[in-house]
Parts: C-alpha cells; sequence; structure tokens
C-alpha cells in the first residue's frame, strides 16, 4: 500500500491558541479517512496544512512524488467567473466529456437540476446560480477529475437527503478497492458510517485515531472514556492520600522528603480540565389537547416564473398532527418543505382549506435562517436569553439563565460575546435554548443540525429525545431524523405530503423511480438535454433503475472475481510447493474447491446483472 502524504510535528497558532500542536499522521492509498471535532478545533486547518494550502508554523508535511490532490474548500468563491460547463468540465466538446461515465455519473448526480431548471443549463453563468448550486458545481469540478486524493470539506453542505445517497455511493465506488484516498470533514453522521473505514477526532491540538466509521467513532470513544475515568478515580484517591499526608500539621510539612511534594504537585497538575460539554434540558409542561396542528384541504400557490402562471406548492393536502406525535420531513428543494411550517405556524395563509390549531397549543419555531435573532444582535448571548426569561425551573430545582447558557456549552468569555459574533453553530444553539426556556408543546424545526459538530449534534438529539410535545423536524440529515422521530413524511414536489412507512430509505427508492420514469419520457420533455436521459431500456424490458443497480451489480462481481481468480492462482502455487506435504496437500485442496465453488456461482450472478444490463 503505497504511502501519499506525511505530516511530522506539526504545530498551527493562530493568535494566542494552537490550533494544531505537534501533530503528526499520515495518509495511505486506499484510505477513507473522516474529520470530526467541535467547531473551531481545527479541521478546515488540518486539510489546509495537509494540502498544502497552509504553511504550518512548526514541523512539515511531505507528499509523494506526482500526488493527485483535488480540494474542495469549506467556503466556495462568491464571486466566481466563468460558467458551470467550464467549470466543471472545461471548454471540451460535449461527446469528450459526456464518453465517460464517471463524468457523466457526476454531472447527472449534482448538476440535473441546474441542466432542468436553470436558463442555460451547463452554459449559465455561474454568477445566476444559488448559493447551494454554486457548491453542487464546485463539488462536481473536483469529483470529475482522476485524483490519487480527494480532500472534501463539508461537501454534504446544500446537498438533500437524496444527493448525500447519490455522493456516498459515487464515493464508495470511485476507486477500486485499496486504490485512492478520501479525507473528509462533514458533520453528517450517516454519511461519515456510509464512506469512511478511519476517523480522526481533532480536539485539543492534536488528533486522535479511530477505527472504523462514526458508530464505531462513538464506541471507541466512549470505550476510551470509561477507562480514562477509571484512572481519573485511581488518580483522585492517590491525590486525596498525597493531600491529606501533607497536611498533618506545619512542623510536618517542613520535614517532607522533596520527592513526595513533587509527586503531589505532578498529580495536581496532570489533573485533565474537563470537556466542554452541550447539555439542554427541557420539558414541555403546558398540556396537549386532542387537537393541535391540522392542514385541511389546503391549497397553497407560489408566483410562476419569469412572470408566468402560479405554481401549485400545496393541491388539496389534509394533513394531522397528534399530541406527542414526532414526525421528520423530507422532500426534494422548492416543494413546500418549509411553506408547510409557515401554514402551521400561521405564519402563511393558505390560498384554500384551512389550518386548524388547537387551543392549548404553544409552538415553537427554529427557523432555518435564524433571523429572530436579529433584534438582539448587539446583546451579549447571556443577555439574549435573561431577555426571555431569566430562571427555569427544571426537575424541580430552579436553574438561572447564566446556569442554562453555561449547560449548552457557552464558556464564560462566549456568555458574554454579541449575538452578532457568534458562530453559526453557536447561534443556532443559543435560539434553540431561547425557544426552549418559554416550555413550548409543539416544536417545529427547520434545519436544526445545520453548523452543528457531531458532539453538539448528539447532545441535541438527546435534547430532542426528551421533548414530551409534538415534534416536526425538517432535515436532510438522515441520523437525526432516524433518531429523534418516529416516522417521515415526503414532499415529491407533486403537491401531496406522503407518508414514508420504509422511511428514508422509501423516500430514496421514490425519487429512483420518478427519475427513471422522468428520464424514460425525457425525449418529450422541453428543454431536456442528452445528458439528462438514460439510455434507451435494453431488450430485458428492465427499467433504467434496476439496469443502473444490475451495472453496478456487474461492476462489484468483476472485482470479486479478480480476487477469486488472484486466490486461485497462489493456492495452486502454494500446492505445487508442497507436493510431498500430504497433510498440506489436503488443506490447500479444500480450500481451492471452495474458492473454485464461489468463483463459479460469482459467474453466474455476473452472467445474470450483465443480461439485465445489456
Amino acid at each position: 500500500m503505497a504511502h501519499l502524504l506525511n505530516a511530522e510535528s506539526v504545530s498551527v497558532v493562530l493568535g494566542a491558541r494552537d490550533v494544531l500542536a505537534g501533530v503528526s499522521l499520515g495518509l495511505d492509498d486506499g484510505d477513507r479517512i473522516g474529520v470530526v471535532g467541535r467547531n473551531g478545533d481545527g479541521k478546515s486547518t488540518l486539510l489546509r496544512v495537509l494540502t498544502g494550502e497552509h504553511e504550518p508554523d512548526g514541523g512539515r508535511v511531505t507528499q509523494t512524488r506526482g500526488l493527485r490532490v483535488g480540494v474542495l474548500p469549506q467556503a466556495d468563491d462568491p464571486h466566481a467567473t466563468g460558467t458551470v460547463r467550464e467549470l466543471v468540465v472545461g471548454d471540451g466538446a460535449d461527446h469528450e466529456w459526456a464518453g465517460d461515465a464517471r463524468v457523466r455519473d457526476v454531472v447527472s448526480g449534482l448538476l440535473d437540476d441546474v441542466q432542468t431548471s436553470v436558463p442555460g443549463g451547463l452554459d449559465a453563468p455561474l454568477s445566476s446560480l444559488s448559493g447551494g448550486q454554486r457548491r453542487r458545481a464546485a463539488l462536481a469540478a473536483v469529483l470529475v477529475g482522476d485524483h490519487d486524493l480527494v480532500v472534501l470539506d463539508e461537501p454534504t453542505n446544500h446537498l438533500d437527503v437524496e444527493g448525500v445517497a447519490w455522493l456516498a455511493e459515487h464515493l464508495r465506488t470511485r476507486w477500486p478497492a485499496g486504490r485512492g484516498a478520501l479525507l473528509v470533514v462533514t458533520h453528517d453522521r450517516w454519511f461519515l458510517d456510509a464512506c469512511c473505514t478511519q476517523t480522526w477526532e481533532v480536539t485539543g491540538g492534536g488528533v486522535e485515531k479511530y477505527d472504523g466509521g462514526y458508530a464505531a467513532y462513538v464506541l471507541a470513544r466512549a470505550e476510551r472514556a470509561r477507562v480514562a475515568q477509571v484512572t481519573a478515580d485511581r488518580r483522585a484517591n492517590l491525590l486525596r492520600k498525597e493531600l491529606a499526608w501533607l497536611r498533618r500539621g506545619a512542623p510536618a510539612r517542613t520535614s517532607k522528603p522533596k520527592f513526595r511534594l513533587d509527586a503531589a504537585a505532578e498529580l495536581v497538575a496532570a489533573e485533565p480540565p474537563p470537556r466542554e460539554t452541550v447539555e439542554i434540558t427541557a420539558t414541555a409542561s403546558a398540556r396537549l389537547g386532542k387537537d393541535v396542528l391540522d392542514l385541511e384541504d389546503v391549497v397553497y400557490r407560489v408566483p410562476g416564473e419569469a412572470g408566468g402562471a402560479p405554481r401549485t406548492l400545496l393541491d388539496g393536502v389534509t394533513w394531522r398532527l397528534a399530541p406527542g406525535e414526532r414526525v421528520g420531513v423530507v422532500g426534494v428543494n422548492g416543494a413546500g418543505k418549509t411553506t408547510v411550517l409557515r401554514l402551521l405556524t400561521g405564519e402563511l395563509e393558505p390560498d384554500g382549506g384551512r389550518v386548524r390549531r388547537g387551543k392549548t397549543v404553544q409552538v415553537a419555531v427554529l427557523s432555518q435562517s435564524l433571523r429572530e435573532l436579529e433584534e438582539v444582535a448587539d446583546l451579549r448571548a447571556l443577555e439574549a436569553v435573561e431577555r426571555e426569561r431569566r430562571e427555569l425551573v427544571v426537575d424541580g430545582k430552579p436553574l438561572t439563565a447564566s446556569s442554562l447558557v453555561e449547560r449548552l456549552g457557552f464558556t464564560r468569555d462566549r456568555a458574554w460575546t454579541p449575538v452578532g459574533e457568534l458562530s453559526g453553530g453557536e447561534r443556532r444553539r443559543l435560539q434553540l435554548l431561547r425557544l426552549l426556556v418559554h416550555e413550548p408543546n409543539v416544536l417545529l424545526l427547520d434545519e436544526p443540525t445545520n453548523d452543528l459538530d457531531t458532539d453538539v449534534l448528539a447532545s441535541v438529539e438527546d435534547v430532542l429525545d426528551g421533548f414530551r410535545g409534538t415534534l416536526v423536524v425538517v432535515s436532510h440529515d438522515r441520523y437525526l431524523l432516524e433518531r429523534t422521530t418516529d416516522h417521515q413524511v415526503a414532499l415529491l414536489g407533486d403537491g401531496q405530503v406522503r407518508d414514508l412507512p420504509g422511511g428514508v430509505e422509501e423516500y430514496l427508492s421514490l425519487r429512483s423511480a420518478a427519475k427513471a420514469d422522468g428520464a424514460t419520457a425525457g425525449a418529450a420533455l422541453p428543454g431536456a438535454t442528452p445528458t439528462t436521459l438514460a439510455a434507451a431500456p435494453p431488450a430485458s424490458g428492465a427499467s433504467a433503475a434496476e439496469v443502473r443497480t444490475a451495472r453496478k451489480e456487474a461492476q462489484r462481481l468483476e472485482r470479486r472475481l479478480e480476487k477469486l481468480q488472484a486466490s486461485e492462482a497462489d493456492l495452486m502455487g502454494r500446492m505445487a510447493a508442497a507436493a510431498t506435504d500430504h497433510a498440506a496437500m489436503t488443506s490447500l485442496d479444500a480450500e481451492l474447491r471452495a474458492v473454485q465453488a464461489e468463483r463459479e456461482q460469482v459467474e453466474e450472478a455476473w452472467l445474470e446483472a450483465a443480461e439485465v444490463a445489456g
């Protein structure tokens, strides 16, 4: 396995803070590494140092000769010029890039909406795209390249559930086994589990390494914490004995051997500081009646594009929320997820039908834009909470606003930071607390996990787990939806709210089927381009979705056949070398028969998949 890059005792100082302190690590061909850590701990800085964009203040980073690196930075250039086509595929003719299966897959997977909904399609100027579309174009530009190492900083930002699933599948199948390397910073826990085989946690100026994706990382970190707690308990017991011994009278202290005094001082100095915790406790104390929030035959229209006819966003929708119901909302961008929340709160009025609200309902809304914080931007974080409520009784104990802010993860310095100077994640945490101190019984959350790191996400989910009222969560974060809600509904762009008994997987299947149907009928669609149309269905009569699945399966089976053939050749060579050893020959012959039997099964499966794929 080739070594790609190496960092030796790397240090980075920003202001008076050591962001990285003596970090040493390496990256090999075939590595799939996810980088996690709290906001501000240095994840993006680590990526910039490893890729050579930022020169370290100490230590060095070396790369293998000729290493091809593709980098997606955390922030895109809002003033980028040129067209989408120039950024992603250059100035080559369509047939040149369309002949590359990987480029076609990237363009259709990330830029389908640009081709179909943006005037000019791929020839549209970058300045005409939305922030999310520019982000996806920048990601596509990285993925179409032939890189040995792909470094992605928050690639799932602006991707919906479907886009995250596509990206995970693309990165899983991008390189053959043992080839290519991936280094990705993301807060999307499902994505980490789907793509990564190692996890690096950036914390306290160092990098802790764990095997496996997010789930394995959490388990390993919990075990490390348990072992550390046992060690800390032993240290505390020894510390108490040392201090008690040192306190046995002033005359006695003067006669203590110096090494005992030094040992006590070392124990005190070695006591690790407590790790920052984010903890919120809240309850919905107000009683909910049987009627909560209901949409009854609701119709809602939005203005059409370029002065055209109005578009019906919701068409006769009836949806009832029950007391204590916990529901997640997914859907394509522009299908009306945020609009549904605004209708439920009364911020918008329907064009038809009605919205019923129970008499005892107390609604709190965490908006996607956090525009509610604009009016308190000049206040300190603590003052912004005190403005809502100075004291809250939790589990029979009164808690002041300062205690709540501290338990929310704000240090003393950050608690007195003006709201306008807080980071995106801190602002989201602050606004969530300002909502919870009013003890609502209906909580509506619009993309609540934006800008939050994995530790804070876990704490927010813990809060939502204990919320006793009705909960509606609009999010692209599968992990959050599957943990905090009991079921999900989807807005597929057809004007309806559809129940999803099969959860997010059912939503992805519905979207895949819809795309396949649209591709089959694409020749009749105005503005359709060759890159958005699927190949003609084979003689087998399989759908376009089945064809794509069969092709991926055939590729997987081909890779398995190569491994089995290599194993078969190796066993034959070992048998030739051990021709005089009867016991070894018997064992090797049994292994060879098993490999040959599996190879026959894989070959049959490959033939079936190839027949469907055409």
